[in-house]
């Protein structure tokens, strides 16, 4: 048996839910993390948004930028014990509709054209790799960046038992989005430990290309583990939602 983080991109997982894997490992339960959106664009072009994005993060192009997060990945897999998997669907400010115009200039719009086709795509992944006695995570998709509705609707896809995280910093922003994403479902609070709030603090800090980009409560290292802290505090541990 594994547990599976389905995490839309390279960082989405284990911010969400760092600590819980921390915990799972330790006590010798097998967790890999499965990011979907983390293909390398071809072409070497990248559109205005994704030179934007670039430019906040610290590369100059697009292979610089997914190799990079990979690797930042890997390192914040590895503090919690979790093994990081990297299919190649590409992160939607890469993605372009079949006239080759680029189909996103902001993270929040409803998915677009030819992206409507994503979600199968993703699921008929996703089961080639699943085994009948995994436990899957999906995030909530709180905050509605289109990747995370994405990845929600090809997990829905599988007919397989979910659980479901919810999306870290997005719901420090966003938390009116947490009701209506989790409608119908039961809550269950796992515990974490000090030691697993600290290590999921250490695996997040391992996104330094990141933190900038993801809002005021996560933009320097101080911010981000006092949220993380924060959160867990209030929580008394890492949420995750199932259907009831």
């Amino acid at each position: 048996m594994r547990w599976i983080y389905l995490s839309p991109h390279l960082d989405d997982a284990v911010l969400s839910a760092g600590g819980l894997m921390y915990e799972q490992t330790r006590s010798g339960i097998r967790v890999e993390i499965w990011t979907l959106m983390s293909g390398v664009p071809s072409g070497g072009e990248a559109s205005p948004f994704a030179q934007l994005l670039h430019q906040q993060w610290g590369f100059s192009s697009a292979e610089e930028a997914v190799g990079s997060r990979r690797e930042e990945d890997r390192k914040a897999a590895q503090i919690v014990g979790a093994t990081a998997r990297h299919f190649d669907f590409l992160d939607c400010i890469y993605r372009r509709d079949e006239n080759g115009k680029w189909l996103y200039d902001q993270i929040s719009l409803p998915p677009q054209g030819l992206d409507r086709r994503l979600p199968r795509q993703m699921a008929d992944a996703i089961s080639s790799r699943l085994e009948p006695d995994d436990v899957l995570v999906c995030q909530l998709s709180v905050g509605s960046h289109v990747d995370h509705v994405l990845v929600r609707q090809a997990a829905e896809l599988l007919g397989h038992p979910l659980l479901y995280d919810v999306d870290i910093p997005y719901l420090f922003y966003k938390p009116e989005e947490l009701a209506p994403k989790s409608v119908g479902m039961e809550k269950t609070v796992y515990a974490v430990t000090e030691s697993g709030l600290q290590s999921w603090q250490e695996a997040v800090l391992a996104y330094t290309s990141q933190l900038p980009a993801l809002g005021d409560a996560m933009k320097t290292p101080e911010l981000a583990a006092a949220s993380l802290r924060s959160y867990w505090a209030e929580q008394g541990g890492i949420p995750l939602w199932r259907v009831s």
